[in-house]
């Protein structure tokens, strides 16, 4: 079957795809919480989080799928301090079965407060190769 580039390139020209498709299953990139300008949102983790969530889904749709159908995320935060507040945000998006996850505190190589990477399984459903 291989694998389907999802979405564009990075942005930031970094060696990676926004998202891939391969064996019924949508990875996406780490995410961070960009506005339309190019720069971390304001408002702490909650918007941030909110931010990485509307790229999430742009990127998920991309990919023939949605949030229902992410089964994994990996959660990175800077600063373990906002365990709790990053929960309350996240829990918005995934107010019910929500899926399996993993959170660790780390170092950003940016000046975000979270970034996110998330599996979905859309099943077997070829993905569209590029941003609309």
């Amino acid at each position: 079957m291989g694998k389907t580039i999802v979405g564009a390139g990075s942005a930031e020209g970094l060696p990676l795809s926004e998202a891939v498709s391969a064996g019924g299953f949508l990875f996406l990139s780490g995410l961070v919480g960009f506005g339309p300008d190019g720069r971390i949102v304001p408002g702490g983790i909650s918007a941030e989080t909110d931010a990485i969530m509307a790229e999430a889904k742009r990127l998920l749709a991309l990919g023939r799928g949605s949030l229902r159908d992410v089964v994994k995320v990996s959660v990175l935060l800077a600063d373990a301090g906002e365990f709790d507040s990053f929960n309350t945000a996240y829990r918005r998006h995934f107010p019910e079965s929500p899926p399996a996850r993993i959170s660790m505190s780390v170092g950003l190589t940016i000046d975000a407060r979270v970034e996110l990477d998330l599996i979905a399984y859309v099943g077997d459903i070829p993905a569209r190769a590029e941003a609309p």
